[in-house]
């Protein structure tokens, strides 16, 4: 049948099972509009307020289910709007298709009216995009964008969708299958090294990243982590790998990562790297990161493999399906002076002191966590309070944690606060920020008050950009530069002109009543909590540091 490009579009969309969009109109992409006003039934469009907004709420609704997230932008501004949103996909591996629109093929490169080469400012954070030239390949490139987006390492891929494309017409003939990839699968004499080397170790240690969460392989984690009494450490991006019950759990690694867990992976003689990169926030120091161990690293990323710590084994394919053919080779044992020596470890790790008065972080933290239970969904901004939100919550479970790891963009939380609960409506869902970093995202409000969307947001208020002080305080003789803004917002009233409930919180109690009703609420609610700007996120070891250099107060 020949349809126009537009309709094409729609109907592509509807192909890829994508029943919701997050995006912003404009003139370039008026067509797209109209295919989705006519498919209204089908897909879902939610309306942001920014199209940063929509970014990101387009990856937070793609890490709380595993599924591609769209984000539909028009063209120039549009457009440049939605490249951090894309770079914070990028970074953290999350599945997103991207489209914009932009000026006919004929006035491109004229400097047009909202015109902007965003293949060209994109090609860096995506892995891959395209500018169709004619409708007749728009489909095609739509189905291969998605299949780049969900396989192998995921990320985002942009489409760039001309007027005159969307405009014309082509022959359209349905396809739910997609474009099919060379899957790349470890060879069954290096599975079998692993198991042995697993085996013969007396201190192994697991290293879990995100691609853990990515390759949906948490539950083979976790009965390998059992099976053979290993230990383990996890990223940012793998919160809840491991439940905060389980006793091999030692909690987060790296600068800001538990005494205990850094120990372990400083004198294990075997280490098992789950999709990691060893980023410079967990081996601060590659020339001494994990140096005891036997090295294994499974990735799917093949450029991943010794770029920055030099491995011993290597696994190069989806965790999952390696680890299902590593687990029956892996032998069921005990290992208990390694744990007895961990147990030691932890009786020092470190404690946050308690406020004689006032709001201590790790309390809002454990009291929060308690309050909107097990099943709770938590987003977060960048800074002290996404650390101490890592910390102390008590995660239990995978893509219950969304947060920019990678790119730690401070607008995050909220526009991945909509995503999720749009995502997983009968969730709670609690988006954990700052004053400085609210700042930057609390337009979306206006979205989240429009589709009666009850988010409730934390605002960890220190009248400080809390992190960038904490490293001023410690490395810059507590010169304090540009990181005390004064600042006199009343979030409460705010909040009320926004159309929504806002509280006050100064003490744990307060918080306690505020969080109580904001949970029986059918929109969303603020809840500012007073804390001291003096308040620190510790352990902390320095860039580039050693695990001997770790500051504890």
């Amino acid at each position: 049948m020949v349809l126009t490009g537009a309709e094409i579009f729609a109907r592509v969309l509807m192909e890829q099972g994508v029943d919701t969009i997050f995006g912003y109109p404009g003139a370039a992409v008026l067509d797209l509009y109209e295919a989705l006003y006519n498919h209204a039934d089908s897909i879902r469009h939610i309306l942001t307020a920014h199209e940063q907004g929509a970014a990101h709420a387009a990856d937070g609704y793609a890490r709380a289910t595993g599924r591609t997230g769209v984000v539909l932008a028009t063209s120039g501004p549009g457009a440049t709007n939605l490249v951090t949103g894309i770079a914070a996909a990028f970074m953290d591996s999350v599945p997103m298709v991207a489209i914009t629109g932009n000026v006919a093929t004929d006035l491109i490169g004229k400097d047009s009216f909202q015109e902007v080469y965003i293949t060209g400012i994109t090609m860096p954070i995506t892995k891959h995009n395209y500018v169709v030239q004619h409708t007749s390949e728009l489909a095609p490139i739509l189905r291969e964008a998605f299949a780049i987006a969900g396989s192998g390492r995921k990320g985002p891929v942009l489409v760039d969708i001309p007027k005159n494309v969307a405009e014309g017409t082509a022959e359209y003939e349905p396809e739910r299958a997609l474009p099919r990839f060379l899957k790349r699968e470890a060879e069954q004499d290096q599975i079998l090294l692993a198991a042995e080397k697993i085996n013969q170790a007396s201190k192994p240690m697991l290293y879990i990243g995100g691609g853990a969460v990515a390759s949906e392989a948490a539950d083979l984690v976790r009965t390998l982590s059992q099976k053979g009494q290993i230990p383990g450490g996890w990223t940012i991006m793998a919160t809840g790998v491991l439940p905060y019950e389980a006793p091999e759990n030692l909690g987060m690694v790296g600068m800001h990562g538990r005494r205990t867990a850094n120990l372990a992976i400083a004198n294990a003689d075997c280490l098992i790297a789950i999709g990691t990169r060893f980023s410079d926030r967990v081996a601060t120091d590659t020339n001494t990161f994990a140096k005891r161990a036997f090295r294994i690293q499974i990735d799917v990323d093949p450029s991943e493999v010794n770029k920055n710590v030099s491995v011993d084994l290597s696994l190069v394919g989806d965790a999952k399906e390696i680890l299902s053919r590593l687990l029956p080779l892996i032998e069921e044992k005990e290992h208990p002076d390694w744990m007895r020596q961990i147990r030691r470890w932890q009786m020092s790790d470190y404690v946050p002191s308690e406020q004689p008065s006032g709001l201590s972080p790790h309390r809002v933290m454990e009291l929060v966590s308690d309050l909107a239970g097990p099943e709770a969904l938590f987003t977060t901004d960048v800074g002290q309070h996404q650390m101490w939100a890592a910390q102390y919550l008590k995660h239990r479970s995978p893509r219950h944690f969304l947060t920019s790891g990678g790119l730690g963009a401070m607008g995050y939380g909220y526009g991945a606060a909509i995503g999720a609960k749009v995502a997983c409506p009968d969730k709670k869902v609690i988006h954990i920020t700052s004053d400085g970093s609210f700042h930057m995202n609390l337009n979306e409000a206006v979205t989240a008050v429009s589709y009666g969307l009850p988010i409730i947001t934390i605002i960890l208020n220190n009248q400080a950009l809390g992190m960038v002080r904490q490293w001023q305080k410690i490395f810059y003789d507590k010169h304090y530069s540009a990181t005390e803004p004064d600042r006199h917002t009343d979030y409460v009233k705010v909040a009320e002109g926004f159309g929504l409930k806002g509280f006050h919180c100064e003490t744990l109690p307060e918080l306690e009543e505020a969080l109580k009703s904001a949970l029986q609420e059918t929109g969303p609610v603020w809840i500012e909590c007073a804390i001291d700007k003096e308040e620190m996120v510790l352990p902390m070891i320095p860039g580039g540091g050693t695990l001997q250099q770790m500051i504890i107060k």
